[in-house]
């Protein structure tokens, strides 16, 4: 019988097989490698993408934060200038109550009253002045209640003074009346 060696063949095979099989490793760990690194370079990318997008919008919101400073500036000029004109437009309005006042005063003004004094606070009056005698002091009291322009007369001070004028006796009364001014709706006239 003859007598075949197989084995030198079989050591080949195997031989050829093993480098095969390191070649297929090789070679696939050479395409994980080139897979990780194109996944490594594609997420550094899609990362440097998303970086550039939020400096991007990072420097929006600076510009948004600017323009909304800008805003509540401008809110707050506007309300102090509708503040101003509210001011601005009671003046103007009270503009003929001061008119009205003055003329209701020298109306109600007896003959023998003087004022020396007259202060408004809101719709407060304080009047001082110097009467020949306390009836006109009445009398002033009188007229202030039933003018149309100024109502609650209140007298604080009545003091009576003796004193000589031109070589006659006189007996002059200094007086504190208050009184409220009347704010009229509408302007009568």
């Amino acid at each position: 019988m003859p007598r075949i060696n197989l084995l030198p063949w079989r050591d080949e095979l195997r031989a050829q097989r093993r480098n095969q099989f390191y070649m297929a490793m090789g070679g696939a760990f050479g395409i994980a490698a080139l897979l990780v690194l194109i996944g490594v370079f594609t997420m550094n990318g899609v990362i440097e993408s998303q970086r550039d997008r939020n400096r991007m919008l990072q420097g929006e919101i600076v510009k948004l934060d600017e323009r909304i400073k800008e805003i509540l500036g401008l809110e707050e000029k506007k309300d102090k200038l509708v503040a101003r004109m509210k001011i601005i437009e009671q003046l103007q309005q009270s503009r003929p109550e001061v008119v009205h006042l003055f003329e209701e005063l020298a109306r109600s003004l007896p003959d023998g009253v003087h004022l020396n004094y007259v202060r408004q606070r809101g719709n407060s009056l304080e009047i001082r002045g110097r009467a020949e005698s306390n009836t006109r002091v009445s009398a002033l009291m009188r007229n202030i209640d039933k003018s149309a322009w100024l109502d609650q007369p209140d007298l604080r001070i009545v003091e009576v003074k003796d004193g000589r004028k031109k070589g006659r006796a006189s007996r002059a009364s200094d007086f504190t009346v208050l009184a409220k001014q009347v704010r009229m709706q509408k302007e009568e006239g």
